[in-house]
């Protein structure tokens, strides 16, 4: 874990990558049964694609072998989205998707706007501010809970578990496996409260459309309501938060790019947000089981391997991208596997993130046009994702533009403030 925290996993990554064929055996020892090592961009994206091949839910999607006996509150555990296979990834998928259209995209755009307003209201008289927690976590917070209808009051807890969840290896959220299993357990009994309230009173968001929802003439159980929620709440805010803070990292860094950008945002906008997603890479990797024999890259993978792909890799290879080590806002094409290298696990939530981050980084370029690093950045002890837990940052002061909040989505009732990271009530209104 120590590699990826003090950020030298890229030298490693480089290194399988460059020495042919760009796939490796990696001995866990007695921490596991070993795995082949996927870093080239084609062969990423070809186990990405090939589901029928390559199994996710045979052992599960992350790096260590899912345990059928684990519990949470004495419930079975149930596998998320991620650790499925077709066809019941796709029935699952499917239901999931509904609340991800371009419509309830394209309704949310103006209230997003409206938080990002907010979000830098509440920070641009300081002249300073820690980057994640006042800025880029609170965006896909108010995204997430807006679509699943978590009222404003609770999100400062889905956010403190999240944290939990995905920062299980940090002793910063995580001090003992009990503080997971609480973290998991309360997420959990959020969950249960929310359903019967939805059940009671239906309202226009993902959650109400999932328990309205039937997988093959049954009604989702409650455990496989958990953990979507659990996949909802902690893929939507872990991984585009992430990406909001390494884009801002990479313009700290490729200053002309920042320059260029500013001069024009709507001009660079949609290359740069790609090019922001490919560097970030928020998800360094996944895995997958081998259900046959399959060759690919002259190596012979034999059925029960485990394969993992390093997005965080591919996104990096020469061979796909032109002076990959470059940040260009103007990268054209760009074929990143940031949210996925296609097949039936691309991010649902791709859509979303794209506009959190245009969304945030217009904003940024009006209203903190000279932001710069203001200390060191504090890295996430985390295999699986790329995280920035703070990022110290410095700008001019100006002044706020007093937004009024919106109401929530699909909410006759006012917004009373919004939640920062960490708990905090940024701004009250009534």
């Amino acid at each position: 874990m120590g590699l990826f925290q003090r950020q030298e996993y890229h030298e490693v990554m480089e290194r399988l990558r460059e020495t042919d064929p760009g796939i490796h055996w990696v001995d866990e020892g007695d921490r596991g049964s070993g795995y082949w090592a996927v870093t080239r961009h084609v062969h990423v994206k070809e186990v990405n694609r090939r589901a029928d091949v390559f199994s996710s839910g045979h052992s599960g999607a992350q790096m260590r072998d899912l345990d059928p006996n684990r519990t949470v509150s004495g419930s079975a555990r149930h596998p998320t989205l991620v650790d499925m296979d077709p066809p019941r990834h796709t029935r699952y998928r499917r239901l999931v998707n509904r609340g991800f259209t371009p419509r309830m995209i394209g309704l949310l755009e103006d209230y997003l706007q409206n938080r990002t307003d907010i979000i830098l209201d509440n920070v641009v008289e300081q002249g300073h501010c820690d980057f994640v927690r006042d800025i880029s976590a609170e965006l896909p917070l108010q995204a997430v809970a807006d679509v699943m209808g978590i009222p404003v009051e609770d999100r400062a807890k889905v956010c403190d578990w999240s944290n939990a969840l995905i920062g299980r290896a940090d002793p910063e959220f995580i001090k003992t496996r009990e503080d997971i299993l609480r973290a998991a357990a309360e997420l959990f009994g959020y969950s249960h409260e929310l359903q019967t309230e939805r059940r009671s009173t239906p309202a226009d968001d993902i959650i109400t459309t999932l328990l309205a929802a039937d997988v093959d003439g049954e009604a989702l159980t409650e455990a496989e309501f958990d953990m979507l929620f659990l996949l909802l709440c902690v893929a939507g805010i872990e991984t585009t938060r992430n990406a909001i803070t390494w884009g801002m990292m990479a313009f700290f860094d490729f200053g002309d790019q920042w320059k260029k950008f500013i001069s024009d945002p709507d001009r660079y906008m949609d290359t740069a947000v790609e090019e922001i997603v490919r560097w970030a890479t928020p998800v360094l990797h996944f895995r997958r089981q081998a259900l046959s024999d399959y060759e690919i890259g002259g190596v012979r993978i034999a059925a029960g391997d485990k394969v993992v792909f390093w997005h965080a890799a591919a996104n990096r290879d020469p061979r796909a991208f032109e002076d990959p080590w470059r940040f260009d806002i103007e990268r054209t094409p760009n074929d990143h596997v940031g949210f996925g290298g296609g097949g039936p696990h691309y991010c649902l939530g791709a859509s979303l993130a794209r506009m959190e981050i245009r969304l945030m980084f217009r904003e940024i370029a009006g209203r903190m046009p000279d932001i710069r690093l203001d200390g060191e950045p504090d890295y996430l002890r985390s295999n699986f994702i790329a995280g920035v837990k703070h990022l110290p940052v410095a700008y001019s002061p100006s002044r706020p533009y007093s937004t009024v909040p919106l109401p929530r989505l699909g909410s006759a009732a006012g917004v009373s403030g919004t939640v920062g990271y960490g708990g905090h009530v940024e701004r009250a209104t009534s």
